[in-house]
């Protein structure tokens, strides 16, 4: 019996050596490192104030990053964290009664559309003349732009619309000419973030596709105003953060409409191909004359429908030369061009005058490539009739059906500027873009702020899909989990992502362990879409 427990107590020795030798891993305990999260305020664009689906509604405000973030801030001293809610999960604006903003756009099974579709007609609630009590930590002001910072009335009603936005209007309270950096100092904020500074310099042009109405921002107005806005958030010893801009081009809002969109096997398309061929075949032969005659510019601007596979649309492209002259021109010289135009019922005396509208209309026309960027607003107009333009067509003697032939909005008629950004206009945005978060980054790093590159996180959204939990985000319009229904700002679990990368990165600035402790968002708590239910 004793040799019994002499190998017992062997037995025991030796699992207690094994004991010693498991690691355990234990949790710490959150901790803030040297910043101070105890007055937390927020100041920036659209994606700070949680706008989504086109709209900003109470859901998407609670889901915005900095609300997240100030969650877990709260766990270690930091306090409440008010934002401008809207009135109910509808969205939009009004002023005095009268609509001046849409509410949000849901999934209906095949795409985006306004939720009035599906629920029928909406109240509009939330009146920017009855204001919320404020002050708020979260200035995140959906359309401004980086010298709206410190831009003096820029909440004032009484210079809405020309030089005031109706959500920063809803901010100011009784201090209607104070700019958005002075409320913020007003509340003393012991830690900010300035969030996507410069994303609206750039996505103003991008929506407006590059026509010269929202121009960009020029790079000394943006470093100058940023400059400003940092040194007076930190003159008092508080601490930030602040990440770069992504390209807005490479948002699903440029990217989702194909160049080719054309099928040929759409009725309301595809049994005219022969004829639009006939008539392009016109002004393709006006481009080979032009060409004989050493008109290089003339060249790549042929049109021609497939039978059988997609054809890309037809848009103007303003770096082109414009050859309004030429072309007119040419077919007046054409002494068959009075024959040609009788097929379509339209007599020779009218020939002067179509020759004219021919070359004004495709002067610097071309066929898109897989290199333009077709906006996805233009979904809605590729194919239509351009009224407008079928009216003065008529008043220049075309009979009605003639006119709407030659109106149909990518097809006979090019698509404008405004539903299109070519590559030289994608090169601009890239450029502006590139500058200011070389400005971001010099100033995150003269100011101890903590730096995010979104610009990279939304790059790998964009190509491989960034992992996240158990899930895989992208960029796809709908289906892909990180950018909402309206092609431009984030989902929930899009914002839960970047509240999860302002943590890493204020971890890693100021050492503290939101990451470590697992006081971070979990992407699973947070939705894609919101219900048309929702209310």
């Amino acid at each position: 019996k004793y040799i019994w427990l002499c190998i017992l107590f062997a037995a025991f020795t030796a699992c207690s050596d094994d004991d010693d030798n498991i690691q355990v891993d234990l949790i710490p305990e959150l901790t803030a490192g040297s910043a101070d999260f105890s007055n937390f305020v927020t100041i920036g664009t659209s994606y700070t104030a949680g706008f989504t689906d086109n709209a900003l509604f109470v859901a998407a405000q609670e889901n915005s990053y900095p609300n997240i973030m100030a969650q877990q801030f709260a766990k270690i001293g930091g306090g409440e964290f008010r934002q401008p809610l809207m009135n109910d999960n509808f969205g939009g604006l009004a002023l005095a009664g009268n609509r001046i903003a849409d509410p949000r756009l849901v999934f209906d099974g095949s795409g985006p559309v306004g939720i009035e579709s599906l629920i029928g007609p909406i109240t509009v609630s939330t009146d920017i003349t009855q204001s919320p009590t404020g002050p708020f930590n979260n200035l995140g002001i959906p359309g401004l732009q980086s010298f709206h910072l410190v831009l003096p009335g820029y909440g004032n009603l009484a210079n809405f619309p020309d030089a005031a936005n109706p959500y920063a209007v809803r901010v100011t309270g009784n201090t209607p000419d104070a700019t958005l950096v002075e409320l913020a100092l007003a509340q003393n904020p012991t830690f900010f973030i300035l969030g996507e500074i410069g994303g609206n310099d750039t996505l103003g042009f991008a929506t407006s596709g590059g026509d010269g109405s929202r121009p960009l921002t020029p790079t000394a107005v943006f470093d100058a105003s940023l400059n400003s806005a940092v040194s007076d958030l930190t003159q008092s010893g508080a601490n930030g953060a602040i990440g770069t801009i992504l390209s807005t081009s490479s948002l699903p809002f440029f990217t989702t409409v194909p160049h080719d969109p054309l099928d040929p096997s759409n009725p309301s398309f595809g049994p005219l191909i022969p004829t639009l061929n006939s008539i392009y075949g016109a002004l393709n032969g006006v481009y080979l004359f032009l060409q004989s005659q050493g008109l290089t510019a003339a060249a790549g601007r042929d049109v021609v429908f497939a039978t059988d596979a997609a054809s890309p649309v037809v848009i103007v492209d303003e770096t082109l030369v414009n050859l309004s002259a030429e072309i007119t021109g040419v077919l007046l010289q054409n002494p068959t061009f009075p024959d040609f135009l009788a097929q379509f019922g339209i007599p020779a005396v009218a020939a002067p005058t179509v020759a004219g509208l021919l070359g004004q209309t495709y002067g610097q026309a071309r066929q898109a490539t897989p290199d333009d960027l077709l906006l996805l607003t233009s979904s809605s107009v590729i194919g239509s009739v351009n009224t407008t333009v079928a009216g003065a067509l008529v008043q220049q003697g075309l009979s009605p059906t003639v006119a709407g032939q030659f109106a149909v909005e990518g097809v006979t008629l090019p698509l404008a500027d405004r539903w299109v950004l070519v590559p030289s206009e994608q090169a601009e945005i890239n450029a502006a873009t590139d500058a200011y978060n070389a400005t971001i980054r010099s100033v995150a790093s003269a100011n101890n702020l903590a730096l995010v590159d979104f610009n990279a996180i939304f790059i790998e959204a964009s190509t491989v899909g960034y992992e996240i939990d158990d899930f895989i985000l992208t960029v796809d319009l709908v289906t892909g989990g990180f950018v909402s229904l309206d092609g431009i700002h984030p989902t929930a679990r899009g914002y839960a992502l970047m509240a999860r990368s302002y943590l890493e990165a204020i971890d890693a600035q100021f050492g503290s362990n939101f990451v470590a402790s697992g006081n971070i968002p979990n992407a699973g708590d947070f939705p894609t879409n919101y219900s048309p239910l929702l209310q």
